[in-house]
């Protein structure tokens, strides 16, 4: 019996692959936009996908990441300043690029531009850390998306959004899994939408990867400036030494789950915009697969458990 279902396992894995392996055809002919090249996933998948041939459109917040950027690449790709939270920045771009497009259209946008802060505890956060979050994680993924939709809708593209595993579970950190979660949803509802147009609409939900989102000494200075800000009513809450365990839970758990082999999910990426048929969702990473997304079916009762013992520091107040 044991033996048979592995079978039926391994052949649907077989099939699976077998299905996904195409990729379509006239990649000088395709344009592919996609956002936050400035450095990791972002920046490897603009070069990744130049050099498959794409015609790559890259958009970074920096000059710095735009110099960089062409020196890697062939004359083919294209960067550009990218400001996704500013109206006049977004508008300006998506007229560039339908300029270059023509009637062809665009191909595929990617979704890739996010920060992680600011990121702590609910109660030590001011709503307008929640706005700097969301006009980044989520308006910025809308804002993007609409202003480029008429040309995917003309060249029955793609649209690539990269959200994370903490748009399927909470854990710690305010603003980032609410614009996440916003992400996913804007992703489902957009991907309905779109079926009548023949446009995908494809969702990366990665796990634990070590980029700047996941950057420790970013992380630590991003807490002790909003520790330093909270008022002494919840300092007290928390404990003088929460900072300290908070320090040294991130250094720990960060160094044990974050995966280095950025390629995981550029090739998830990859595959979005490549396949002639691609997965509805992909979830690269260990983590990912294995922890955080059976984690997010399980009861409430346990999964906080779990985080409140694996993933949060302990606040004195319920010692």
């Amino acid at each position: 019996m044991y033996l048979y279902l592995l079978g039926l396992v391994v052949v649907y894995y077989l099939y699976r692959w077998v299905k996904e392996m195409p990729r379509v055809s006239d990649k000088a002919g395709k344009y592919v936009y996609v956002t936050g090249c400035d450095s990791g996933f972002g920046n490897l998948l603009a070069r990744h996908l130049d050099k498959l041939g794409f015609r790559v459109i890259a958009s970074c917040f920096t000059e710095r990441g735009e110099e960089d950027l062409k020196k890697s690449c062939s004359d083919k790709l294209i960067t550009t300043h990218l400001d996704v939270r500013n109206k006049d920045s977004v508008s300006k771009v998506a007229a560039m690029i339908a300029e270059k497009v023509g009637e062809r259209g665009l191909w595929a946008v990617v979704n890739n531009a996010g920060v992680a802060t600011p990121s702590a505890p609910c109660d030590w956060l001011t709503i307008d850390d929640y706005k700097s979050m969301l006009d980044v994680n989520l308006n910025g993924v809308i804002a993007v998306t609409l202003s480029v939709l008429p040309l995917i809708k003309k060249a029955r593209g793609r649209v690539v959004n990269v959200a994370s595993v903490f748009g399927r579970i909470s854990v710690v950190g305010g603003p980032y899994a609410i614009s996440k979660y916003g992400v996913e949803a804007f992703n489902d509802s957009l991907r309905l939408n779109m079926i009548p147009f023949g446009v995908k609409v494809l969702c990366i939900e990665p796990g634990f990867f070590k980029t700047n989102v996941t950057d420790y000494n970013i992380l630590l200075k991003n807490v002790k400036m909003l520790w330093d800000k909270v008022t002494q009513e919840v300092r007290d809450d928390y404990g003088a030494d929460y900072l300290d365990k908070m320090d040294k839970l991130m250094k720990q758990k960060l160094a044990q789950i974050s995966d280095a082999d950025l390629m995981k999910v550029v090739s998830c990426m990859e595959h979005a915009v490549s396949a002639v048929r691609p997965r509805t969702r992909y979830s690269p990473g260990w983590d990912a697969k294995l922890f955080w997304l059976p984690l997010s079916y399980m009861p409430s009762c346990l999964s906080d458990y779990l985080m409140s013992k694996q993933a949060v520091p302990i606040a004195k107040s319920v010692q």
